[in-house]
């Protein structure tokens, strides 16, 4: 079966363009990609002996597509990729196991329990308890069974690398697809709130994050590869991206991926050997002048919009009070729950309707972290700390993955400002719990070395006694 991470860079993403091309002239032809990649992947994983890693490339995969899924309407249902990454953890899990060493995340499943006990006793009269509990913990579940599958699991820095490069595919695809069905930037701008329209009609802050990813994958790619036109591609791919994610006027994913990158740049500055940072330092500035000139360019178009937004400023110029654009105010009443109920907190899932009592509010705060306190109380906050503390411990012993602090600022950072409605930042926090190693040196067995003696007609087992001395 064709690998398609081996396939060349420019082959991978030029498909993955065509791809693009063909959704925006026949919409239908997403959900059939779809379900052909999806089962594709399965004959990977069922085919191949390293199931382990074909789980892994077919999970990152279907999670960084996910958001182009939901903007074109191509899935089962709204959370079917979270199912199906959990799908192929449980197939990693099945076939090659996993280290006992994860405890530490079968106590945090554990600890979702309660709050699934309290919420039975609490749903409302005419609310589906399945649906309130699995909408809001499928994302930690999620999170929970791929931290249990990538703890310590060795992988090359060779396969880590392909498993990002596989995933700009994806992000590429649904880069050029904004491009394609919001061709005009200066007619979907009317203020400095998040733009619906420039984000293909789909929610701004998810798509804002999922461009944060590919920029942040396609920019290391760009400081590590050293070919010309590879560099080339991944440029325009980044500098793409980042246009797009900058008129969403969602600032959540644009300043993640910002701080991805800075983290990632410190470490390689750290580990890596000095001639490597000298030879960096070229690209920095060449990214540096681009992105500043991307920047320009958005200001122009935006009628400078864009400047006022990340000033927290309205159109007219006003500094806003609320930098956090109305969340304050949502996560403040979840903080009221967890005062009210400050051990097990009110359920799973029934903070939606602690805050429609209380202030008649049906919107969402976004905010895993306020919502893990009033729906699970201090169980939440046991929960956090194993979340935050048992990555870093772990740190401590496994220093080879060069991500390692990106895809934990990626999980942190996200939670934060769009909770886990998508599966990305419960799968990057697994791939920071991975244990990359070195990539493996080619062997050369005995009986080909004594196949090139022979070409080269040199004796099998020369003995230095008889060699003729150097003068």
């Amino acid at each position: 079966m064709i690998k398609v991470e081996k396939l060349p860079y420019p082959i991978l993403i030029a498909a993955h363009l065509i791809m693009a091309l063909l959704v925006v002239l026949f919409p239908f032809t997403a959900t059939v990609l779809f379900y052909v990649v999806t089962v594709y992947f399965l004959l990977r994983i069922f085919s191949n002996a390293d199931r382990a890693h074909e789980a892994l490339l077919a999970a990152c995969y279907l999670t960084c597509w996910e958001v182009f899924l939901r903007m074109t309407n191509s899935l089962l249902f709204y959370e079917f990729i979270k199912y199906l990454v959990l799908l192929f953890m449980v197939l990693g899990i099945f076939y090659r196991g996993f280290s006992i060493k994860s405890l530490p995340y079968i106590i945090y499943l554990l600890l979702l329990v309660p709050s699934i006990v309290i919420a039975s006793q609490l749903i409302p009269l005419g609310e589906s308890l399945k649906n309130a509990v699995a909408f809001n913990l499928s994302g930690p579940v999620t999170l929970g069974v791929v931290a249990i599958y990538c703890y310590q699991r060795k992988i090359t820095e060779k396969r880590l690398e392909e498993i990002l490069k596989l995933s700009v595919g994806p992000l590429a695809m649904m880069t050029l697809y904004l491009f394609l069905v919001t061709p005009d930037i200066r007619d979907t701008i009317t203020g400095t709130g998040s733009n619906f329209a420039a984000s293909g009609g789909y929610g701004p802050n998810q798509v804002a994050t999922a461009l944060g990813i590919g920029m942040f994958i396609c920019f290391v790619r760009f400081l590590r590869v050293r070919n010309f036109w590879i560099n080339i591609i991944d440029i325009v791919l980044l500098f793409g991206m980042t246009f797009r994610a900058w008129v969403t006027f969602s600032r959540g994913g644009v300043i993640t991926a910002g701080l991805m990158i800075a983290a990632t740049v410190i470490v390689i500055f750290l580990m890596k050997r000095s001639t490597f940072r000298i030879a960096m330092l070229p690209k920095l500035g060449v990214l540096v002048i681009g992105l500043g000139m991307v920047w320009g360019f958005t200001s122009l178009v935006t009628n400078g919009l864009i400047d006022k937004r990340y000033a927290n400023q309205d159109a007219a110029g006003r500094v806003k009070e609320d930098l956090s654009t109305g969340r304050e105010q949502l996560i403040s009443i979840e903080l009221e729950a967890f005062a009210e109920n400050p051990i097990t907190g009110i359920g799973a899932g029934q903070v939606r309707y602690y805050r429609a009592r209380k202030e008649g509010i049906l919107a969402a705060s976004h905010n895993e972290i306020s919502r893990l306190l009033s729906e699970h109380g201090a169980i939440g906050i046991l929960s956090l700390l194993v979340l935050i503390f048992t990555p870093l411990i772990y740190r401590l012993s496994h220093r080879r993955n060069l991500y390692f602090y990106a895809f934990l600022i990626f999980w942190f950072a996200t939670i934060n400002h769009s909770a886990m409605r998508i599966a990305a930042p419960s799968f990057f926090y697994g791939l920071a719990l991975l244990n990359v190693i070195p990539n493996k040196k080619r062997q050369i067995s005995n009986a080909a070395v004594k196949r090139w003696k022979k070409r080269k007609k040199l004796p099998t087992n020369p003995n230095p006694r008889l060699q003729p001395q150097s003068v």
